[in-house]
């Protein structure tokens, strides 16, 4: 973060400092809502959720070595009192952001995919220059404002991911840290029983690339119809990605290797270059090509897309992370969401990694999916019982429509019963995929099962 005195703080967030704020104390970062994640020279923002205040917390952040607490109402720390803590981090990011004329914002959102097409190209971009990215899915009003304060006068990149949970939602963070290059990956039907249909997605979704300058950049994926609609919602040049021959950053010769890992040729206007993915799944090819997308647009040689993408690790926990036991036993651990399109890719990389193996699934129901939700839940089972498995162990207490649509699944009621069960099924060379929304905590069935920690 750029260094700020708490009197620019104030004046920024429309605050007022209390009696035991100076003025003149200067803020350095980072700006924090866990007290436990406090430094000397942080911002500690109190926010009151669903199970704890940070109000509680001042004092404690204060003796950490924050220099003040961002709060909504008086407590005993130096503080900033605004209206609103999280519009004032929303006030604060947009003026740190405005001191920052020599960054550029790249903003990625979709159905699937966002974290990962994020994470890939922020290690694209930290090949030109310092880059300033979130940390998992760090995509929300709070989460946004958050990393967008991580950046400091040597910041070249911010690269961010957008999320939406209703029309409106992206707008706002756009304002927030106005892009210059706009990603949408796909149009899906996760939370469609939030917003009650594709369109609302696409129309949601869309307004990143509305938020786009004239002289920005839409990088839009060619084989999604509603997708390819965006490109008369922008003023901003469009280039497009995908696996259809005319996507300008396109894929061809794809395979799928003993892991699921895909191996293509990416394409370009100027030439192309091999990539082996490390990432698991056909799913991923479209990420890394949206990413790609991106570089290539910086300036990126294809060469050096291609190695920097063929070398690529997961950065964050949970999307198609791969173990394998000392056993031979392999888990996926895809626990951290669920929605029809990664539901489908995700057991087609089950199906590529299981070749000949013994294969087992641990799910639980998909969420959010409005009117629809027992449809495709019942979709989810058919998946799964169609997928060569050994056994399928559904958990919680709205598994029937799985249960519906894969008659011979094993009904569990907690994660605590699912891994007891696979444990007692698994034998060495086995290959296990957890799937579920992040509600259901299945990842701590993919802990219990290599004997760790799910935190």
């Amino acid at each position: 973060m750029i260094p700020l005195p708490l009197a620019r703080v104030a004046e920024i967030t429309s605050g007022a400092l209390n009696g035991l704020a100076d003025p003149e104390a200067v803020v350095r970062g980072p700006v924090v809502i866990d007290s436990r994640a406090v430094e000397p020279g942080s911002l500690f923002a109190a926010i009151k959720g669903s199970r704890a205040d940070g109000h509680d917390f001042a004092q404690e952040a204060c003796a950490a070595g924050a220099v003040a607490v961002l709060a909504s109402r008086p407590v005993d720390a130096p503080a900033v009192i605004v209206r609103d803590v999280v519009a004032a981090l929303a006030d604060l990011a947009a003026a740190v952001v405005a001191e920052l004329p020599s960054v550029t914002v790249v903003g990625v959102t979709g159905s699937q995919g966002k974290t990962t097409t994020k994470d890939l190209l922020a290690g694209l971009t930290e090949r030109i220059g310092p880059t300033v990215a979130p940390v998992g899915s760090h995509n929300n009003e709070i989460g946004h404002p958050l990393t967008v304060l991580k950046a400091d006068e040597r910041t070249r990149f911010l690269v961010l991911e957008l999320s939406a949970r209703n029309v409106g939602h992206i707008a706002y963070l756009t304002r927030i840290a106005p892009p210059r290059i706009g990603v949408v990956l796909n149009v899906g039907a996760a939370h469609i029983g939030v917003f009650g249909g594709r369109e609302a997605i696409a129309k949601a979704k869309g307004e990143l690339v509305e938020a786009l300058p004239e002289d920005g950049v839409a990088v839009l994926n060619a084989d999604d119809p509603y997708v390819r609609e965006m490109a008369g919602r922008t003023r901003a040049r469009v280039t497009w990605f995908g696996r259809s021959a005319e996507a300008r950053i396109r894929a061809e010769n794809e395979t799928l290797d003993e892991r699921g890992r895909a191996s293509f040729t990416l394409c370009t206007p100027s030439g192309s270059a091999p990539v082996r993915l490390r990432l698991h799944g056909a799913h991923m090819v479209p990420d890394a090509l949206a990413a790609a997308a991106v570089a290539y647009e910086l300036g990126l040689p294809v060469v050096a897309i291609a190695e920097e993408l063929s070398r690529a690790e997961p950065r964050s926990r949970w999307r198609m992370e791969v173990t394998d036991r000392a056993d031979g036993v392999t888990v996926i651990n895809d626990a951290y969401n669920a929605s029809p399109d990664s539901v489908r890719a995700a057991f087609a990389a089950l199906r590529a990694m299981g070749d000949g193996r013994r294969r087992f699934a641990v799910v639980a129901a998909m969420r959010e999916l409005g009117e629809a939700g027992a449809e495709l839940n019942e979709e989810f089972g058919r998946i799964a019982a169609g997928s060569g498995l050994e056994a399928l162990i559904v958990v919680g207490g709205d598994a029937g429509p799985i249960l519906a649509g894969a008659p011979g699944a094993i009904h569990v009621p907690d994660t605590d019963a699912a891994a007891r069960e696979l444990a007692s099924r698994l034998a060495p060379g086995d290959v296990v995929l957890v799937k579920g929304p992040r509600a259901a905590g299945l990842e701590r069935v993919a802990a219990a099962v290599l004997g760790g920690d799910a935190r």
